[in-house]
């Protein structure tokens, strides 16, 4: 059974941040959760640790059968993150649709 969660950073994921926002994630993940989504809605920049603890999660969740979705991707995080083919890996989507 799929257990989801959602989550809503609320501040820029970048190194200042993600120790402790990796940490709280992987807590989740370890007590069952298996669809972790990251509500980016008022994230203005993703930083390239910010892209490692999101690699992270995703490898996480992957090696429990489960997945990572983004949502409400700024237009340019979007663009980032399919730049960087993240999409091929996780499902993201944007601010827009």
């Amino acid at each position: 059974m799929t257990k989801k969660k959602t989550v809503t950073p609320g501040t820029d994921i970048v190194a200042s941040m993600a120790k402790d926002f990796r940490k709280k994630q992987v807590e989740l993940i370890d007590s069952g959760i298996t669809e972790l989504t990251i509500n980016m809605a008022g994230i203005k920049m993703v930083d390239s640790v910010g892209i490692g603890v999101l690699i992270v999660l995703h490898n996480t969740l992957n090696q429990k059968e489960g997945k990572l979705i983004i949502t409400n991707a700024s237009p340019d995080i979007y663009k980032l993150f399919k730049t960087m083919r993240l999409d091929k890996h996780f499902e993201i989507n944007h601010a827009d649709g």
